[in-house]
């Protein structure tokens, strides 16, 4: 398995501590935190996939890139940790918590949430950079992680910023992307058994205290604690703040390790630093809606289950939503059939990876001349990876075996979804 990037700071006997960076960032983004934590933590610093120079094996998954990183430690010696996570880290961090709980001995979770938006913004976002690169994200990134004071009063930081995301290998980023629109670990948070703080900057406006209240309601042992004046990135914009929350939570809240040679409670050496007083604000409880399970078929499982996941990825929340809303007594029947055979029957067969399928579609579509249906499938063949250029290839060969005129209309009808979904939103 690939490991990743790392850096250690601190004492080589204290207590291991996990910094995790954000999506776009680098382990600098922790820089202002370590000359404290580093007193009384060994900090280790890891680079996601592509990103600070590392090497760019993209991961198609949270669960993934959890694996990476305890390879990375295996390799260390490194065992039992704390561990800390901003945003996709952050996931990261839920994540090692569910499936292997007897390595962590403390969480913080910052800026993140147990679904990260919707699975359509994450893809859309995978289409941008796919079509146009990684400087329209890097550019917007100041207006999403920082508050508009922190901007303009620290322009150095905000190109630093920039910086940081035009230099990640697009298709890592395109790859964690992908990983964020799978991931939603909402019906399982009950599960997080570690002492967990849950860190947000009241201005956030990518993953507020909305999100981070719906964390602490299902965590059972959860804090929450509000930084004021900060945004999604708020190691970087207020670091005294943040450092000082995570002081006080890995002194208190280091949950013993079991030592099998004594049959005893195992305690970390205790943090020298004071810790502050006053205990974080908690929220108000969210409820979490539990999880939808569609019926199995007896045999085998029924092929609806893989096929409304598949057409969700493939189309969209947003249009699967409004084409099943939209079914009544008519055409109910209708949409099961299409979710049940197209999508989990044929869609969903090893055969044909989903780039390829894509590329079937469009030519058949072409050669109907179902322009409807073309428009939806041209979006879902960018979400499948195909780029502007590989459609236009698919329709210019089209137009030898099905067409000019077919192809004529095709080609208007995908030059205005590419221009809607590759045109970065402002």
């Amino acid at each position: 398995m690939n490991t990743l990037q790392y850096r250690f700071d601190g004492p080589e006997d204290a207590p291991v501590l996990i910094l995790g960076p954000s999506l776009g960032t680098t382990w600098h983004m922790w820089d202002r935190q370590i000359p404290e934590l580093s007193k009384s933590w060994r900090i280790f610093r890891f680079d996601l996939p592509g990103h600070g120079g590392a090497p760019a094996y993209p991961a198609g998954s949270v669960t993934e890139l959890a694996g990476r990183l305890l390879a990375t430690l295996d390799g260390l010696g490194v065992q039992r940790f704390g561990y800390a996570g901003c945003a996709f880290s952050g996931a990261i961090g839920i994540e090692l918590a569910l499936r292997h709980p007897e390595r962590i001995a403390s969480l913080a979770v910052i800026a993140a949430s147990p679904r990260f938006g919707s699975a359509d913004e994450f893809r859309q976002r995978g289409v941008i950079v796919r079509s146009n690169g990684l400087d329209p994200i890097a550019r917007s990134s100041p207006e999403r992680w920082f508050t508009t004071g922190f901007a303009a009063a620290q322009p150095a930081i905000t190109e630093w910023a920039v910086q940081m995301v035009r230099t990640t290998d697009p298709g890592c980023y395109i790859a964690a992307c992908e990983a964020l629109a799978a991931f939603d670990v909402r019906a399982e948070l009950g599960r997080v058994g570690v002492p967990t703080l849950v860190l947000v900057g009241s201005d956030d406006q990518v993953t507020g205290p909305a999100e981070a209240r719906t964390l602490v309601a299902g965590i059972p042992d959860a804090r929450l604690a509000v930084v004021p004046g900060a945004s999604h990135l708020v190691p970087v914009e207020q670091p005294a703040a943040v450092t000082d929350l995570l002081i006080r939570h890995f002194s208190t809240a280091w949950q013993p390790a079991y030592d099998s040679t004594t049959g005893q409670m195992a305690i970390p050496a205790a943090p020298v630093k004071p810790v502050l007083t006053a205990p974080p604000p908690v929220g108000p409880v969210a409820e979490i809606a539990p999880p939808v399970v569609q019926p199995a078929v007896l045999g085998r499982p029924d092929p609806y289950d893989a096929g409304i996941k598949v057409r969700r990825e493939v189309l969209g929340d947003a249009h699967v939503d409004r084409a099943l809303a939209s079914a009544d007594e008519f055409s109910g029947d209708f949409q099961e059939f299409i979710t049940r055979y197209a999508w989990g029957e044929i869609w969903d067969r090893p055969g044909l990876d989903r780039r390829s399928r894509s590329c079937v579609t469009l030519t058949a579509l072409v050669a109907g001349g179902h322009l409807d249906e073309l428009a939806f499938h041209t979006r879902a063949a960018l979400r499948n990876g195909l780029t502007p250029v590989e459609i236009k290839e698919v329709l210019l060969q089209a137009a030898v075996y099905c067409g000019v005129p077919a192809a004529n209309s095709a080609f208007k009808v995908a030059q205005q979804v590419i221009r809607e979904e590759t045109t970065p939103q402002e």
